[in-house]
């Protein structure tokens, strides 16, 4: 599939190409490197049943790594929206892009966050709530546990930020660079592995511009379980308790 959407899009076609993450990143990942990214073929890869909420399919299903397989390669663009209508607007910017991409969705029903439907622009943050004394920084799903995180720092009179990044690969430097001068510590949430994703993106681009305080919430270097969505969710620690814990270890 992978080889086919690389010919159709030589040939004019702006060719979609449709599988489960850890299909389109782990088995196809040699015609996604030699024939998509390597010659920056218009392919726009469309990833499901992404991420630990996948649920009963267990571990040979959940993909939990293919963020970082896909920032390895060289001009491959990373999208990770948050919601459903998020998800719409990705995929019309994807459309319009011109190059590889490689969007991420999820398989589960997961709440709207009607904050993250004003606009979508590939390479920017979008800035959710504002904040003086830590920021935390969210990418797809876990955009609603961010904002629930804030609310409960908030009312332990600690003032968050949430930073939305639905770009993992070009991150937003600007906004990275923004919210570290001014709340100089950093959560980051992702459905994805500590290793490799956003939280890794984020620590490796302030380590060498303005070295911030990060702490990483995400799956651990684990394999995933069976079970349903919301289990897993509570399981493997991406909840919004998990990112008020790592907040207040910053702040103490």
């Amino acid at each position: 599939m992978m080889s086919v959407a690389a010919g159709l899009a030589l040939e004019g076609f702006i060719p979609f190409a449709s599988t489960f993450g850890v299909f389109a990143t782990c088995r196809a990942g040699d015609q996604v490197r030699n024939s998509i990214a390597y010659p920056k073929t218009n392919v726009k890869i469309g990833a499901t049943h992404c991420g630990i909420s996948t649920g009963g399919d267990g571990a040979s299903h959940q993909s939990n790594e293919d963020i970082a397989i896909m920032r390895s390669f060289p001009n491959m663009t990373i999208l990770v929206p948050g919601d459903y209508e998020e998800a719409k607007q990705a995929t019309k910017a994807a459309a319009n892009f011109r190059g590889p991409v490689y969007l991420r969705f999820g398989r589960d029903v997961y709440p709207v966050v009607p904050e993250l439907h004003e606009g979508f622009e590939i390479g920017k943050a979008k800035l959710l709530r504002d904040g003086a004394d830590v920021t935390v920084i969210t990418t797809g799903i876990m955009a609603f546990e961010g904002l629930r995180a804030a609310e409960i720092l908030n009312a332990k009179t600690i003032s968050t930020r949430v930073l939305h990044m639905p770009t993992i690969k070009p991150l937003d430097g600007h906004a990275l660079l923004k919210v570290a001068k001014e709340t100089r510590r950093i959560v980051t949430a992702e459905e994805h592995s500590i290793l490799g994703g956003l939280g890794e993106a984020v620590a490796g681009f302030l380590s060498e511009n303005l070295p911030t305080p990060v702490h990483r919430v995400g799956v651990k270097d684990v394999f995933g379980e069976s079970g349903t969505a919301q289990e897993l969710l509570d399981r493997f620690g991406l909840r919004a308790r998990n990112i008020v814990e790592e907040a207040l270890k910053l702040l103490h």
